[in-house]
């Protein structure tokens, strides 16, 4: 039992000595990705799907709460019109 906790402890150590080693590397130029979108006007057409993503959710769920609120309101109309 003691052994795989001490190796699940280094384990858990080497990885944290891995992660602040690697934040200490020098930072490049830049995401050269990034820089070529930017640079053949490509960036816009990225921005232009996320918005329309973002959008289409944001609508979707408008829509469905609406849904669910007209349904909340047939069950309860129905509940107080069998309790009567």
């Amino acid at each position: 039992m003691r052994l795989p906790f001490r190796l699940l402890s280094l384990l858990i150590a080497l990885l944290f000595f891995s992660q602040t080693l690697m934040a200490q590397q020098p930072v490049r130029e830049g995401i050269e990705m990034a820089d070529r979108l930017r640079s053949d006007g490509k960036i816009w057409v990225v921005v232009a799907v996320i918005a329309t993503v973002f959008t289409g959710i944001i609508v979707y769920l408008v829509r469905l709460d609406r849904q669910i609120g007209k349904l909340e309101q047939e069950v309860k109309d129905k509940k107080k019109q069998y309790s009567l």
